[in-house]
């Protein structure tokens, strides 16, 4: 039997598409000791970038008519799909990093107390980097929230289990499970992983869609902008909410195999919700992997500005991008747009 193109003959994994493999150690070095001692930099960004409000999602759950997303900081979201409460890539620590006392520092406090969550039912991770998988964050969900199913690719579930996670599902690319009502994809992403010097790629990155009582979200996870986003569109259904990246993406020499910026962020909405370059209002968008930690050149108050300008220019509704303050929660409490909607499973799978 053939392996899928995005294993590696040897072991691990890779991105399958031309000029998606990421950067080496030796242009990390170019960027950092040339390319940014060379180029003015603001660390200073506006206030707008860390606002915050108070969150407003149900407690415990809510109704089946209604859809809600609350922004907690970097790519953590608490996604409730009807009674489905859903976490995404869960971080509350005070650095991405191995290091208490070192690297990437939260310029701005958790949207969301983490004692004030709600029952958790599914738990999404994307893939193995810091700031997507923390274990003091994880070490804490599992103790308060048991019952919860984590949702991973592969070569990540060990690292659940070995914290005490009992519900794990792995899978891989164009896979699906079922965790109660919901049904869970597992779809491609343009990235790579590792946490030390010895196991880059060693473990799969990934997207998800979910659907549950009647709605279907897309996490995208972290990732450039990779041929796919159509064909998981038209595989599994358009999204009632997409969450995408938009940051992280400066210097573009760099960071286009792995991250998206905020126009292509748009491409990708765009081709995930309609084959035909149109998309139906009330499909929404919701950028994530911005404004908490510093992991790049660009400034943080720099991807909502460029996003809602790509936005704009794409002609897309205005009401359908929700660019979150922090801790903000937005619902939309009317029937989906396409209550027959279902996730299947692809043909040949």
């Amino acid at each position: 039997m053939t392996s899928p193109s995005h294993h590696r003959p040897e072991g691990g994994f890779r991105n399958p598409w031309p000029g998606a493999a990421p950067r080496g150690f030796r242009d990390f070095l170019r960027w950092i000791l040339f390319d940014r001692r060379s180029r003015a930099r603001s660390d200073r960004p506006d206030h707008s970038a860390f606002a915050r409000t108070a969150p407003s999602f149900a407690t415990p759950r809510a109704s089946r008519k209604t859809l809600t997303v609350t922004r907690v900081g970097h790519s953590t979201f608490l996604v409730q799909l009807g009674a489905l409460n859903v976490l995404t890539d869960p971080v509350w620590s005070e650095r991405a990093s191995p290091i208490p006392f070192l690297g990437p520092r939260r310029r701005v406090a958790p949207g969301v107390a983490f004692d004030a969550l709600p029952p958790i039912d599914l738990v999404l991770i994307s893939h193995s980097h810091y700031d997507h998988l923390d274990d003091r964050t994880v070490r804490r969900l599992i103790a308060a929230h048991p019952e919860a199913h984590w949702l991973a690719p592969l070569g990540v579930a060990e690292f659940l289990t070995r914290r005490g996670a009992a519900q794990v599902t792995e899978r891989d690319w164009w896979e699906e499970t079922r965790v109660g009502d919901a049904r869970i994809a597992c779809v491609p992403a343009q990235h790579f992983s590792g946490r030390g010097l010895g196991d880059r790629n060693e473990t799969l990155w990934c997207g998800w869609m979910v659907d549950a009582h009647d709605w279907t979200m897309c996490f995208a996870g972290d990732t450039g902008l990779h041929p796919e986003f159509r064909a998981v569109g038209e595989r599994y259904g358009r999204a009632d909410v997409a969450l995408l990246p938009i940051g992280a993406y400066d210097p573009r020499w760099f960071m286009r195999p792995v991250h998206m910026d905020p126009e292509e962020a748009v491409q990708a909405f765009i081709e995930l919700n309609g084959s035909t370059g149109r998309v139906e209002p009330g499909r929404v968008m919701v950028p994530t992997h911005w404004g908490t930690f510093k992991l790049t050149d660009e400034s943080l108050d720099e991807p909502p500005k460029r996003v809602r300008t790509a936005w704009e220019r794409a002609g897309l509704a205005d009401d359908d991008l929700w660019v979150l303050r922090v801790g903000e929660t937005r619902a939309v409490r009317s029937d989906p747009v396409d209550p027959h909607r279902r996730l299947s499973r692809p043909h040949g799978m």
